[in-house]
């Protein structure tokens, strides 16, 4: 993306923006879904903490590994030099989330029950659209933006300590 305040502008910052997308996404999203497959009670809470360690370095390998490169190369084709900040994050949180969705709606639940099973697949069509929308609207109204608002108080932070030298 473009030179903005609300995003990274190195790797130290875009390892800081992941690591806070990812660990306020991990520990909403799948506590929401497990909650919604098998109830909300404390009992399925307390068994999603103990996946949710492992499911945190799923995501940040399928995010670096295969969810990145591949949103890099789309964003390029549908967004234009005039698009501007919103379409940009709206695309890319769309594109990112549809891509680690139809990934983690099927390994999810093999870490969830432990075993691989052809049940993700045989199911893909009826949990994958729910995943969706439970990521996408968390990853838009809450973890993107709160990681954005840390970026720009961190550049702010930058840009002060710039000016008093």
């Amino acid at each position: 993306m473009y030179k903005e305040d609300r995003l990274p502008q190195n790797a130290k910052e875009g390892i800081l923006f992941l690591l806070i997308v990812s660990v306020i996404s991990v520990n909403t999203i799948a506590p929401i879904i497990v909650g919604l497959e098998r109830g909300f009670s404390i009992a399925v809470y307390t068994e999603t903490l103990k996946i949710i360690p492992i499911m945190w370095v799923i995501v940040i390998l399928f995010v670096r590994a295969v969810a990145g490169p591949l949103v890099g190369k789309i964003m390029p084709v549908i967004i234009g030099p005039t698009d501007g900040f919103n379409a940009r994050v709206l695309l890319d949180t769309l594109l990112h989330v549809t891509v680690l969705s139809i990934f983690l709606s099927i390994i999810g639940p093999w870490v969830g029950t432990k075993q691989i099973s052809l049940e993700p697949f045989q199911q893909f069509l009826h949990i994958w659209p729910r995943n969706f929308a439970v990521a996408f609207w968390i990853e838009l109204l809450l973890a993107q933006p709160i990681a954005r608002f840390v970026m720009k108080k961190l550049h702010q932070r930058q840009s002060i300590q710039a000016h008093q030298l």
